[in-house]
């Protein structure tokens, strides 16, 4: 890259990268500070960088700029802006740029600066005095929409790799989310939680991320020691989804520490009983076990329906709230419903 384009890409903070195949990537201009900062180390032009993991809403944005360099179409793709934290817990407004020039897949990565906290403030202003009340709850009602088709998006793309991993269907994971809200809406919970819980729900085993494929993929029985290992999913996955004060990632949180609590204290990992387990979880424990059972997998067939209950029946005040329980059978048309229109392609 010219010492010029080198400079002026110096001056708006911007990384450029060259994509060398699908997960490594060659920094063509002097590296930004901010850049050094996330790698934890300092780099130099013409460095080869594994992106991957530094940035995870860049992680999702790279399959969509997939699709264009892929496409070698000459138009450039943005992500929009998103906020960042460094290591040391700085707050880093960044935003991305997929292109193609010269038959070379390039990336643009910018910090966006103060620019983009004064454009907040002027946007919010402007609002402030030019939309009325009326106005202004519609367009905050149809942004809250847009976050919430993103956030969703965002978590079922997470979602996608840890099910590459142990087979889960993103049809499952969908169902999962959609039986839990219904739940919710029948407890008397507002809109808001109503809509973190179809998110949080299906990240229950996320943290399966973490588990060895030696035992995540083992196909027969775990070894007492293996299913030890085993259980620390719910811990790590209840870490990648803490630290956060966002009320959709506080519950993924908890739902994925307690989903394998049981209401008689005879679970994992902390061994909580009754109402000490969050509403969350003991709700998500509930459809989870529903869509084990009436669905096929590649290790059993479907039960019915009613053998899927008679199942359940057994578990009621031992593993599940008996009256949590009763909400899940007075729904069960809805959620009927979700299983049929939802169902697994290819698994019946």
């Amino acid at each position: 890259m010219s010492q010029v384009l080198s400079k002026i890409f110096q001056s708006m903070n911007a990384a450029v990268f060259v994509r060398l195949d699908e997960q490594d990537f060659q920094l063509l201009t002097l590296p930004p500070i901010w850049l050094s900062q996330f790698c934890s180390k300092d780099l130099v032009t013409g460095e080869q960088i594994r992106l991957e993991g530094l940035f995870p809403f860049l992680d999702c944005f790279l399959q969509e700029a997939e699709d264009l360099w892929d496409s070698k179409v000459s138009s450039a793709h943005r992500s929009g802006p998103w906020i960042d934290f460094t290591p040391n817990g700085e707050e880093i407004p960044l935003e991305a740029m997929a292109l193609r020039r010269d038959d070379k897949a390039l990336l643009v990565i910018q910090d966006l600066g103060e620019e983009y906290y004064n454009e907040v403030v002027r946007l919010q202003g402007y609002r402030n005095g030019a939309l009325s009340q009326e106005e202004l709850e519609r367009e905050i009602e149809e942004q809250t929409k847009q976050i919430r088709i993103r956030e969703e998006e965002i978590a079922m793309k997470l979602l996608s790799a840890a099910s590459h991993r142990d087979h889960e269907t993103a049809e499952h994971v969908r169902r999962i989310g959609l039986y839990a809200e219904v739940m919710a809406e029948a407890l008397g919970w507002d809109v808001a939680a109503r809509a973190d819980i179809r998110i949080a729900a299906p990240m229950h085993d996320i943290g399966k991320i973490g588990i060895p494929d030696r035992i995540l993929l083992k196909p027969g029985k775990l070894t007492e020691e293996e299913f030890e290992e085993m259980k620390q999913h719910s811990a790590i996955g209840a870490d990648m989804l803490s630290g956060t004060d966002i009320p959709l990632l506080e519950m993924a949180s908890e739902i994925a520490m307690c989903h394998h609590e049981k209401w008689d204290g005879t679970g994992y990992p902390t061994g909580l009983s009754g109402k000490d387990i969050p509403e969350s979880a003991r709700i998500t424990t509930i459809v989870d076990v529903y869509d084990a059972l009436v669905h096929k997998r590649v290790y059993k067939e479907a039960c019915t329906e009613g053998s899927a209950l008679e199942v359940m029946q057994q578990m009621v005040g031992k593993h599940f709230d008996p009256e949590l329980y009763e909400v899940f059978v007075t729904n069960l048309e809805k959620m009927r419903e979700i299983k049929e229109n939802y169902s697994d392609p290819g698994l019946g």
